[in-house]
């Protein structure tokens, strides 16, 4: 018996050696983890690309099924059987582009360049197959009348996704299609990159505290803790993240220290490396403008902008002139006074871009005797999780029960499981908030799994915010800036969009809407952050633990009407950079910052302001899903500014009516038109007066 048992162990043992998956976490059938999050802990670099070859298998003989299939074709075997396939595919993708946004490295940055053209033809395969689309076609023609709700719009979108995809184009111009998508994916892959490592190339160490002048204590403390792990003496930054720049301009007093960080920061991508992304962007533009033109665009921004809330490029650009022409007249002021600022403090030279920071501070403290310095030391990060969850409790009921038993892709995870008002489970949320080398820039929601299924088998949603807010100092302390905390409302906004979905169909749950809505169930979040009713429940002295007196919210109030024409002028000033790449109506041949540089000239951008993203390194629209989409952001805080509004009229910025009519605009996802949506919360279309009051415009 022992001998067959022997025997049985190395006939087991020489399979599974000739099996290079048998030890693969993507192919076993469940993850034995708590909700089915990824076994991060067990996954490999040399893991993802025999699960994307599989999933790819799997999808398309999935594929092969719903066009082989001898029955006439209907909603259900077509549509529906559609909308179900490539689940394992969209684990490995999921689990793949999460981390590689977040834990990015050489192997990974090697993978990524392999398997994103393979992606680009395995999509293009599935949307120019003539036979499944012939099949949908039917269905559409067929069905449509019957359909209502939910699958009336997978109908609509899976249907419009295909013709848009390439399905009805004559077959030369699908295989320049292909081509097309094959080399962005590529492209855009390249330019994500190299954004990254020329960020990460910035390093700052000083080592004299005179060269400290300026700072607050909180972000000398965390410099010096960098020094300390990196065996270095003195002060230490590294990477260009806007939790790193921002302090160093707003504070430092050495105006030549200033001028390199700014001087870093708006040359990334820009420096005639291995990073260099001039002629990347200008790649991107031309692909985007060519394959757009393949479907009778003039520009790639009216094919792009066809399927959003806005719908045409004049629309757009229409919007972002209202709010242009209104800035520039604050922005104008603010440069009056921060250049008398400058000649009272005896500064003999012109503002520049790299002093407005600088003396907007210096004006905040003398004429509105605001210090953002001491502000920040209410505003804890633990604090301002805490505030964030409560918000949700106060307005919902839900609450968020930390997890320590769940696999995290990084040490530094925080991980929460969601509860409804009545226990229920809605979702995982995971949190990773300090910038690393090997994380992108910025801020971002994404998922490991979408919600779906509801009502029947509904399957909760693995959600993430991942940031780079201040590091911690050595004590472990990372006191938040008022734009971090706006943006950790914002992010937890997208993360409710996602965690409140109740939809049937994956495709339309969660934040898969029109892209200039997608903000603004996140940017409406931003509301509460600093009304001072709310605001007094959370900002306590990160070392006393005394709460914020009356006299600091309204100092802070105060202030913050000062510097809108610069805060809103930046964004609007990319929002221009953005419009221009994408309304071409002929490839660009000249170099992308001189592209850029143009583009400015053409809206006469004040010598005092640069765009917020400059192009080589725009990653919202190079590499991040919102070409032609940035003025998007100001678009749905217009949205939610007016919807912010009903509750302050209510005279409860709680108002529990308001809040469930809320709560059943994040939960239909994209099941429903934006613009109804919007209508069955307020009872009427949108005005802009809140949103320009609330900015000043007005």
């Amino acid at each position: 018996m022992k001998k067959l048992i022997i025997i049985a162990l190395a006939a087991f043992a020489l399979m599974t050696s000739c099996n290079p998956n048998a030890n693969n976490p993507f192919f076993a059938e469940t993850w034995n983890t708590p909700f089915g999050v990824p076994p991060f802990d067990q996954i490999r670099t040399v893991h993802y690309k025999p699960a994307f070859l599989e999933g790819f298998r799997r999808h398309n003989a999935e594929i092969e099924a719903i066009v082989n299939n001898p029955e006439a074709p209907t909603f259900e075997n077509t549509v529906v059987a559609l909308e179900a396939s490539g689940l394992f595919l969209e684990r490995v993708l999921m689990t793949f582009h999460n981390i590689t946004l977040s834990e990015l490295t050489d192997e990974l940055t090697v993978l990524q360049g392999e398997i994103m053209p393979m992606l680009s033809a395995h999509s293009d395969r599935i949307s120019m197959n003539p036979e499944l689309f012939q099949r949908i076609r039917v269905v559409y023609e067929n069905e449509r009348s019957q359909l209502e709700g939910e699958d009336l719009m997978l109908l609509d979108i899976t249907y419009r996704n295909f013709v848009r995809g390439g399905a009805n184009l004559d077959e030369v111009s699908q295989a320049r299609l292909k081509e097309i998508n094959e080399e962005l994916s590529r492209t855009v892959t390249q330019f994500n990159t190299n954004v990254l490592a020329d960020q990460n190339a910035f390093y700052l160490h000083l080592t004299n505290e005179k060269d400290l002048a300026g700072l607050p204590p909180a972000v000398v403390a965390a410099a010096a803790a960098l020094a300390e792990r990196e065996g270095k003496e003195g002060w230490l930054w590294q990477s260009l993240q806007r939790s790193v720049f921002t302090p160093l301009l707003t504070f430092l007093d050495c105006r030549d220290l200033r001028y390199k960080v700014w001087s870093a920061y708006v040359n990334v991508g820009n420096n005639g490396n291995e990073n260099d992304n001039n002629e990347i962007i200008v790649r991107i533009a031309n692909l985007e403008l060519e394959r757009a033109q393949l479907f009778g665009h003039e520009t790639a921004g009216s094919f792009i902008l066809e399927t959003s809330m806005a719908g045409n490029v004049e629309t757009v650009r229409n919007f972002i002139q209202s709010l242009w022409e209104p800035t520039m007249r604050v922005f104008a002021r603010e440069t009056r006074t921060l250049q008398a600022m400058i000649n009272q403090r005896g500064g003999n030279f012109q503002l520049e871009p790299w002093d407005w920071r600088y003396y907007a501070e210096i004006v905040k403290q003398i004429n509105y005797n605001f210090d953002e310095t001491a502000f920040r030391e209410y505003l804890k990060l633990e604090n301002v999780i805490d505030a964030a969850f409560d918000l949700c409790y106060r307005l919902w009921g839900v609450t968020f029960e930390e997890r320590f038993d769940i696999p995290k892709f990084n040490p530094e995870n925080r991980t929460w499981l969601m509860r409804d008002y009545d226990g229920s489970e809605l979702g995982v949320f995971i949190a990773d908030y300090h910038p690393r080398a090997s994380k992108r820039g910025g801020a971002w929601m994404w998922f490991f799994r979408p919600q779906s299924g509801y009502p029947n088998n509904n399957i909760i949603p693995i959600v993430t915010n991942v940031s780079n807010y201040t590091a911690p100092d050595g004590d472990g302390i990372a006191l938040l800036s008022i734009d971090e905390t706006n943006t950790l409302f914002h992010e937890i906004g997208h993360a409710l969009h996602m965690l409140f979905s109740r939809t049937n169909y994956r495709s339309l749950s969660g934040t898969n809407v029109k892209r200039d809505f997608v903000e603004m169930p996140s940017s409406v979040m931003e509301n509460w952050a600093f009304h001072p009713e709310f605001l007094r429940t959370y900002a306590r002295h990160y070392r006393t633990g005394e709460v914020i007196s009356d006299e600091l919210i309204e100092q802070m109030q105060r202030a913050r009407g000062f510097n809108r024409g610069f805060i809103q002028g930046e964004f609007l000033a990319s929002a221009w950079v953005d419009y221009f790449w994408y309304t071409v109506t002929e490839p660009i041949t000249m170099g992308g910052v001189e592209f850029e540089l143009e583009a400015m000239r053409r809206i006469n951008l004040p010598r005092e302001l640069k765009p917020r993203h400059r192009s080589t390194y725009f990653l919202h629209i190079f590499g991040g899903g919102y070409t032609m989409g940035y003025y998007s952001y100001r678009w749905a805080e217009m949205l939610d500014a007016d919807i912010f509004a009903a509750f302050v009229e209510s005279g409860d910025i709680f108002n529990p009516v308001y809040a469930r009519k809320l709560r059943e605009v994040f939960a239909a996802g994209g099941t429903v038109e934006p613009a109804e949506l919007f209508r069955r919360f307020r009872g009427r279309d949108p005005s802009p007066t809140p949103f320009l009051r609330s900015r000043g415009l007005l």
